[in-house]
């Protein structure tokens, strides 16, 4: 792909990734929200990348309100779309067995594949929920970065879980500095 200046909502095709949305410039690289694999960073002059239909081409890099404009548009247009998430291969027909201390009473068996389900459910509303705080008329932006404070915590509680996906790509995390 030649042209190195496309905008926020520029569709793509990418020979690897498939069909994608352009949710954010950088200076070398677009962030770009694939169908089927969640968002990545491909270099703009990847020779993978096919531009479908262009938008707001232009040489300037997007300012991060910018990009949160252009992904709640881009949510709204795909509105119910859910990410198909896959279960690690080996988790595949397994029961987790929750055993009390108390031997008299009896364990709790459950799918895999249900708890899994549940998992990725609490992390898409956690998503949502990340979305309606930056998109909030009231609140101010230092009660949004608190708020999202939270929620990276909360994301760091539950990269225990990370061991269920089968791709990387899918996992929680939390912040990066330790503090969690």
């Amino acid at each position: 792909m030649e042209q190195t200046t496309l905008g926020i909502g520029t569709r793509l095709q990418h020979t690897h990734f498939g069909p994608g949305v352009i949710v954010g410039v950088r200076f070398a690289t677009y962030l770009i929200s694939f169908i089927n694999h969640g968002i990545k960073e491909i270099d703009k002059t990847d020779p993978k990348l096919d531009d479908i239909i262009p938008e707001n081409v232009t040489a300037e890099i997007e300012t991060h309100s910018d990009v949160e404009k252009s992904l709640l548009k881009i949510l709204r247009l795909w509105g119910g779309f859910q990410e198909n998430v896959p279960l690690g291969d080996r988790w595949i027909g397994g029961t987790l067995l929750l055993q009390p201390a108390d031997k008299t009473l009896k364990p709790k068996e459950i799918p895999v594949d249900i708890f899994f389900h549940k998992i990725v459910m609490l992390r898409d509303r956690l998503r949502v929920m990340e979305q309606q705080i930056n998109a909030h008329k009231i609140l101010t932006d230092e009660d949004k970065v608190n708020l999202q404070q939270y929620i990276t915590r909360i994301y760091g509680s539950l990269t225990t879980f990370n061991v269920l996906f089968r791709n990387k790509e899918h996992w929680f995390i939390g912040d990066k500095s330790g503090n969690d």
